[in-house]
């Protein structure tokens, strides 16, 4: 199973789960894919694809125990939750210019975690079919937590508003 976590921000990421239908149609996703899409309202094509709104923490840690990997927007939490319970994982940042988000510090963050080596992060949607196709062989680097890093980043995100 592939769980996509879209987090609760209080925007669409619809473009994201269209790509996934598509790979789905393609046959590059093969297997059951499950939705936390949060505000994110969007009816699948596939059957292959589920769609959960809000979802408790604990179906939450449940869904990404039991999947194979995680595809999820660029949240901190999404991803640190995701690497901590040793998951493969490819982000997606949310972008201000499809109104996804206030601004692109998602894409920031996903580039910190991808030049880590801790995830597949990828710029676009349409890079979201590569990356799949990578992810059996990928092995992410350990993710370790360095809370002073990652509060250098929100506090030049921050600062630069």
């Amino acid at each position: 199973m592939v769980f996509v976590m879209l987090g609760t921000q209080n925007n669409s990421f619809q473009r994201l789960l269209e790509e996934i239908d598509n790979l789905i149609d393609k046959k590059i996703i093969k297997e059951e894919v499950v939705v936390q899409a949060g505000y994110t309202k969007y009816q699948p094509r596939n059957e292959k694809m589920k769609i959960l709104d809000f979802i408790s923490r604990e179906e939450l840690d449940k869904l990404e125990e039991e999947a194979n990997y995680i595809i999820t927007h660029g949240g901190v939490g999404s991803i640190i939750t995701s690497l901590e319970k040793g998951k493969k994982v490819i982000a997606v940042p949310r972008l201000h210019m499809y109104g996804e988000h206030v601004n692109n510090h998602q894409k920031e963050i996903v580039e910190k975690f991808n030049k880590n080596g801790n995830i597949i992060g990828i710029e676009s949607v349409e890079e979201l079919e590569e990356a799949i196709k990578k992810i059996d062989k990928f092995e992410p680097n350990p993710y370790t937590e360095n809370n002073s890093k990652m509060l250098k980043i929100i506090e030049d995100f921050i600062d630069g508003i």
